[in-house]
Parts: structure tokens; sequence; C-alpha cells
């Protein structure tokens, strides 16, 4: 599909060299917080569009580039996400991840590419009031980047007043934009019990205390604190991920145990509920089993809720790309940390069609399309110009 009205500004040449970009991130991936040459590749592609500014080091491996116009108004930031994940290549194309069980199964690629493809038509489309800020943000598969960016100091220098962000979505038309105000995303957080006991000979289990009758007990109730709807205004999910009894000794009596759940709410306020039930159950049972309990947690995501201003825009930017559209009825279970900036600011997340058929995120034989990065640069152009007023140099 091409975006008839975008046509004179996203050239041929634009589009392939984006792609080139796109095979380039895509055969050196990096893991979450060791995005360091990911970083420097786009760097270097940034500086080629003679932003205004380039700030390095946000909250790791982030960098961020600003296009100024010098006059007052709104900071608009557009984000997108740097790293990789810990999953080995399965196709065979000629751009095949060269790092061996680490590849772009998420099209963190393809999100990477899309702005940098923006950022050369910024280069003769510059901002008529206010500042643009394309953000390539580190570490959002383990949920800290975003938290970590918005807390560097370096992000005082942006201060967003609007922020936006797309996710392609396999199972959807390619090139759809995927649209929902509200709640786009849910939140989540991994708990993590630790029970510990005191372990003893297997022929003597009484001499010890094992924790495998409450790690038992903990499964089966931390699974029904969802189901007491009457707690919460709207979705609720804890899955148990992991459980580990002792260790593989015949001999021994295990005296510890690890349960591991993931908590999933369409509402931060549900989340707060869910935790705080799910602790509770634990606590119950630790003092009914004489067990010793710690909890943790681990890969926190709060809810990617889009504002109504921010869908406005992203609505009329659907409608200025000539581009087709889906209006959602539910959040997805999925979670991203862009939550956070829409916790800050006003901003909105929305998907792009990678395919009816294509292969789903994360599966070892996923690539990002390349058919619907022009959809995704028309997109972002659009929201901006609307804030921004991009016009072209004389």
């Amino acid at each position: 599909m091409k975006i008839v009205f975008m046509k004179s500004i996203i050239t041929k040449e634009i589009l392939e060299k984006t792609i080139r970009l796109r095979h380039s991130l895509h055969r050196y991936p990096e893991l979450s917080g060791h995005e360091r040459d990911t970083a420097a590749r786009i760097k270097s592609f940034l500086t080629e569009q003679k932003p205004d500014q380039v700030i390095e080091g946000l909250g790791g491996y982030g960098i961020a580039a600003v296009f100024d116009s010098g006059k007052e108004g709104p900071v608009v930031l557009l984000r997108c996400d740097l790293d990789g994940l810990p999953i080995e290549e399965v196709n065979t194309f000629p751009y095949r991840s060269q790092h061996q069980g680490v590849s772009h199964k998420c099209g963190h690629d393809g999100h990477m590419a899309i702005l940098a493809g923006l950022s050369m038509i910024l280069r003769d489309h510059k901002p008529g009031r206010g500042r643009l800020v394309l953000l390539f943000q580190p570490e959002e598969e383990t949920g800290q980047g975003a938290a970590k960016v918005i807390n560097d100091t370096k992000f005082r220098q942006i201060r967003p007043d609007y922020a936006f962000a797309l996710h392609n979505l396999p199972g959807f038309s390619k090139n759809t934009v995927i649209m929902k105000e509200g709640p786009f995303a849910a939140a989540s957080r991994g708990l993590i019990a630790q029970l510990q006991g005191r372990s003893s000979h297997a022929a003597h289990p009484e001499q010890g205390a094992s924790p495998v009758h409450m790690m038992c007990e903990l499964i089966n109730e931390l699974m029904k604190v969802p189901q007491n709807t009457g707690l919460f205004r709207d979705f609720a999910l804890l899955t148990i991920i992991h459980a580990r009894l002792g260790e593989v000794a015949f001999g021994t009596n295990p005296g510890k145990a690890l349960v591991m759940a993931t908590l999933r709410t369409f509402l931060n306020d549900d989340m707060k509920i869910l935790d705080e039930q799910a602790r509770a159950v634990a606590l119950s049972l630790a003092k009914k089993h004489g067990i010793e309990i710690n909890t943790s947690y681990a890969e926190e995501f709060p809810a990617t809720v889009n504002h109504p201003r921010a869908s406005g825009i992203v609505k009329n930017a659907i409608e200025r790309s000539h581009a087709a559209s889906l209006m959602i009825n539910e959040p997805f279970r999925w979670s991203e940390d862009f939550g956070h900036f829409t916790g800050l600011t006003q901003g909105a997340l929305f998907g792009l069609g990678a395919g009816e058929k294509h292969p789903s995120l994360h599966n070892h034989d996923y690539d990002f399309p390349d058919e619907i990065i022009e959809t995704g640069i028309a997109m972002f152009y659009h929201i901006a110009d609307q804030l921004l007023n991009l016009h072209k140099n004389v």
C-alpha cells in the first residue's frame, strides 16, 4: 500500500536507505542493557540528518535526536526501542542475526528504522514551532528502560508535552493502524516468592520443615485471587510461570522452594489490588505452615493508557495518511513499558498491522515486514505535523 499524501516526501531513496538500515540493525542485535553498538549505529545515521541536538546515554544506551524550531511550542516525543531478545535466529535470509542466541524477534529493528526514516524527512522539513524529539530507548523487553530514561537527569532537557509510539502487530492486516482510547496494553509484573524452611535427611522428614505443602497450597490459592471479581474494576489475571522445590538430591528432604507468577491487569489500580491480595495470601500461608517467605518483583510494566487528546491526534494522522484503521474494544494483554510515558504526559501507543498470517512476536521465525515501514513513517510525520507545523525549509 502506498501513502498517497506522503509520496512526494517519503521518496524511494528514503525507503531504500531505511530498509538497508533495518537489515543492518537486524544483523547485529543486542540484549537489553547491552545496546552499545546499536546506539552507535543509530547515532551515526542520525548525525547525517543534522538534528539540532543529540543526547546520548539516556537511561543507559538511550539516544535522542532533537529537531528544534527555536520558537515556543510543545515538545513532542516519538519513541522506539533498541533491544533484541535471547532467541536464536532460524531464518536464512542474508541479513540474519550474526549474534548467536540473540535476534530481533519483536520488531524493534523495524521500529528504529521507522524513526530513522522520519529523521531523513526532518532534515528538510523542520518544526515550525516547538521541538520534536526522536527517542531510541533501551531495555524495553525487561520493562526497565522507560523508567531509567525518565529518571535520567538528561531527560530534563526534553520534558515532553506529548509522547507517541507504535508497535507492529502480527495477526492484523499489513499497514492497518490499530487504535484504542484509554487502556491499550496491560500492566504486568513478575512476583517472586522464595520459601525457606529447614532441610533434613529424606529418611527423617519430621526433623526438617519442608515447604512442599505450602508451595502446593500457594500455587492453588494464588490462581484463585483473580476469580474474586468483586475486587477489581476490570480484567485481572495471575499466571504461575515457574516453581521449584529443593534440589535433585534423593537423600534430602528439601528446605527451600520458589514460586513465580505473572500478574496482569488493564488498570494500574487493579494491579495494586491484585498484588496486595497475592502477597496477603502468601504471608498468610507462610504463617500457617511455619515457613519464612520473601517476596520480590521483576519486569514491572505499568498499563499503557492512551490519553483522549493524544488519541485524537493519532486518529487524525490515520485520516491524513489514508491508512486503513481498526478501533479495538478491549486492551491487549501484553505489556509495553511505554506506559511510563503515558503516565507522565499526554501520550498514545498504536499498533501497526504486520500481516494476518505473519509469524507472531517472539517466535523464532519472526521478521519485521519492510512493507509497513512507509505507513509508520507517515503516521509519525502527521502526528508531529499537527502539533509542530512541519514545513519545507526555504
